[in-house]
């Protein structure tokens, strides 16, 4: 039997780090497939939401402005149809007095 070993410590230094590397790599190589996963599926909720968020129109209508609106066209009206109201009985009675 000879004396020397079988694998030096050399050799059992360079497995090792040998080993390390392909281990760094493939966590590499699964963290870059993660974040691919990952951006993928942001990309797909964020369309989603986007698609959602153009369906849905921006509310530019409250109740109380519409109230107001219908308020003032409400006394608008009233006006005219008194003023309109007093006109005719002017007429008529011009009419009827000649």
């Amino acid at each position: 039997m000879s004396k020397s070993p079988l694998v030096t410590r050399t050799e059992l230094r360079k497995r090792k780090e040998e080993a390390e590397r392909e281990e760094q790599k493939y966590l590499e190589q699964q963290k870059k497939e993660a974040d691919k996963e990952y951006r993928k599926k942001e990309k797909e909720i964020s369309s989603f939401y986007r698609k959602e968020h153009k369906k849905q129109k921006e509310i530019t209508k409250s109740r109380s402005n519409e109230q107001t609106k219908i308020r003032e066209r409400s006394s608008t009206l009233t006006k005219a149809i008194i003023v309109v109201a007093i006109l005719l009985a002017i007429v008529i009675f011009i009419v009827l007095n000649l």
